[in-house]
């Protein structure tokens, strides 16, 4: 086991690295629902719509590369102790 963390530790800081880039990125691809009066309280007339084609699965993307980016902050706190 020890091996292995010593052949996987060196990567992890650039795994975490990507992992933030493309995560920092699917967020800010994705659309609004809301403007800038529903970051503000105001906005009650939003409209709720299903997510399709792109847009889903940019959504699912960002849900998967956030899990990994946890796991891999996760390694990094275990392995160092």
């Amino acid at each position: 086991m020890e091996i292995l963390i010593n052949k996987v530790l060196p990567f992890l800081p650039w795994v975490q690295i990507v992992l933030s880039v493309i995560l920092i990125t699917s967020v800010l691809l994705q659309q609004t629902g809301i403007g800038v009066g529903g970051a503000m309280g105001g906005g009650d007339d939003s409209i709720h719509y299903t997510r399709r084609g792109m847009e889903k699965v940019l959504f699912y993307v960002t849900i998967v590369v956030a899990i990994l980016f946890a796991f891999s902050a996760l390694a990094v706190i275990l392995a160092n102790k």
